[in-house]
């Protein structure tokens, strides 16, 4: 089964590549950049990994980020997990990127963009993997510095397909966020947000009915709401699942409880993706491993959730056709 999930052509579409720092490079770049952390060694850093919840994984998160400084440092971050998608046979990546982790500390919005960029464009040339960039409004600030946000955003906006939604969910619903996502939509942006991880089926609702989004990331309480279900199925509206992250922060008890394949077999356009793969155990292979170990994910159920991945994906109709006749 590992070879077989090797082998698959996967895109991933829910990757926060803040989300890929690893200890080791973590440590790297603050002792370059004179960054103190918290943390005395990689191994304390691994002990802090175990959380309880989303907002003391966001803790570490920020607390890693921090590290980052120079756009060589965005550079080397993107590199790196770009490199494991070869290795894991990923052709296609939508990265998500969180200027305002990086604004609010004084870094340059250009900084960031071209740290990534260049990562990105260097992969295409030599790796043959295709991307696209999205970046995220951090849901516990206001819209005011969304707002502020989207404005910087503006001189990169041949670099960034879209605007999503992420950090703490409950008590930042949607709507919070409605006319900076209008403004978004009338750049151009394509539209995604996190919603129904921790907040329930309404966070979902929302997320369409006043942000308009193009796909929902993660979205697994949609089966809370049957006609919901039915909504996501009519309309093919992608869910970019993140299995291992449910279950690392809890929004799953244990993977075996896991409704995805579930949802794939009533018909939603369900993904499989890694999140923050370097805290959360596992990038994208061992996301679809742990479906067929612990959730008895048979192959036939494997390709169709690699197929979707491309499904779901921002290319074009012309450009997904070509992806997946790699399946036939």
């Amino acid at each position: 089964m590992k070879k077989f999930i090797q082998n698959l052509p996967k895109a991933e579409l829910h990757l926060h590549i803040e989300g890929t720092l690893e200890p080791e490079l973590m440590f790297k770049l603050a002792q370059k950049n004179e960054i103190a952390l918290p943390y005395a060694s990689i191994q304390e850093v691994r002990e802090a990994y175990n959380f309880n919840s989303l907002q003391s994984f966001l803790d570490l998160y920020y607390a890693g980020a921090s590290v980052l400084v120079e756009e060589i440092d965005f550079f080397d971050l993107t590199w790196a997990y770009l490199q494991k998608c070869k290795v894991q046979n990923i052709l296609h990546v939508e990265i998500f990127f969180d200027p305002q982790t990086h604004t609010k500390r004084g870094i340059a919005f250009g900084v960031v963009v071209r740290g990534i960029v260049k990562a990105l464009q260097k992969a295409k040339k030599e790796l043959g993997i295709s991307s696209f960039l999205i970046m995220c409004f951090l849901r516990h600030l206001s819209e005011k510095e969304a707002y502020e946000t989207l404005k910087e955003s503006l001189p990169f906006k041949h670099h960034i397909i879209g605007v999503g939604l992420d950090s703490s969910e409950v008590g930042h619903p949607p709507s919070k966020f409605e006319r900076v996502f209008k403004r978004a939509r009338q750049e151009g942006y394509k539209i995604v947000a996190h919603a129904g991880e921790e907040g329930d089926s309404s966070y979902i609702w929302e997320a369409i009915k006043l942000l308009h989004v193009n796909r929902i990331d993660h979205g697994i309480r949609c089966d809370e709401d049957a006609t919901l279900v039915d909504f996501l199925i009519e309309k093919q509206l992608a869910l970019t699942v993140c299995p291992l992250s449910n279950v690392k922060l809890c929004a799953v008890d244990e993977m075996k409880n896991h409704n995805i394949l579930k949802l794939l077999h009533q018909g939603v356009l369900v993904t499989v993706n890694s999140d923050d793969p370097a805290y959360f155990g596992g990038y994208l292979n061992e996301n679809y491993l742990a479906l067929a170990h612990d959730l008895g994910a048979s192959k036939h159920d494997l390709v169709a959730l690699a197929k979707n991945s491309f499904k779901a994906s921002f290319l074009s109709e012309e450009e997904k056709e070509k992806y997946l006749q790699l399946f036939t």
